[in-house]
């Protein structure tokens, strides 16, 4: 536990150059979300005690501003910068070292009980306000420009604006499970 409040306070200082100090990143509400998230509304929701872990996710929206459901993924590293207004869902599955911005959304688009939130590979970078919706995958190092709106996959190390979400860009040296060491 204590290894993965380092590693984030660290990913914080690296990724955020207005953050100064431990203490300062320390008052990160994106910090706290994923916290409670990893370490108390996930494993709840995991032993099948649905309704607290709800509810822990909800306190949690309310005291930082960003929403996470209990059900989702996240992988290591997660750093939510200026989180209010983030919405990530239910199936939503998030890899390691991925930076999201304030307002970005991992939406539905299905009511059936089926995987039906994206999936962001690590690496990858969501900027503010962008809306990814759907079982889609966004892969390893993309990049998904402020308020684009994604309705389909994006390839690896690819850059995506616009609405609807349209590739300017390709880092071609970005390959499944390299996105980490480049």
């Amino acid at each position: 536990m204590f290894d993965r409040l380092r590693e984030d306070i660290r990913t914080a200082l690296e990724t955020d150059p207005a953050a100064t100090s431990t203490r300062e990143a320390l008052l990160y509400p994106g910090l706290h979300a994923v916290w409670a998230h990893v370490f108390l509304a996930h494993p709840l929701w995991n032993r099948d005690w649905r309704f607290t872990a709800r509810l822990v996710s909800q306190v949690v929206r309310f005291l930082t501003g960003v929403e996470i459901h209990p059900g989702a993924t996240l992988g290591r590293r997660v750093f939510i910068d200026h989180g209010m207004g983030v919405v990530i869902g239910e199936t939503a599955e998030i890899g390691d070292d991925v930076n999201m911005y304030h307002g970005v959304t991992l939406g539905g688009k299905s009511s059936e009980r089926i995987k039906r939130h994206p999936t962001v590979e690590d690496g990858v970078t969501l900027g503010a306000n962008a809306t990814l919706v759907g079982a889609i995958t966004v892969g390893e190092g993309a990049k998904v420009g402020a308020v684009a709106v994604v309705v389909k996959d994006v390839p690896a190390g690819a850059t995506v604006v616009g609405n609807p979400a349209k590739e300017v860009a390709r880092d071609e040296s970005v390959r499944v499970g390299q996105a980490s060491q480049s």
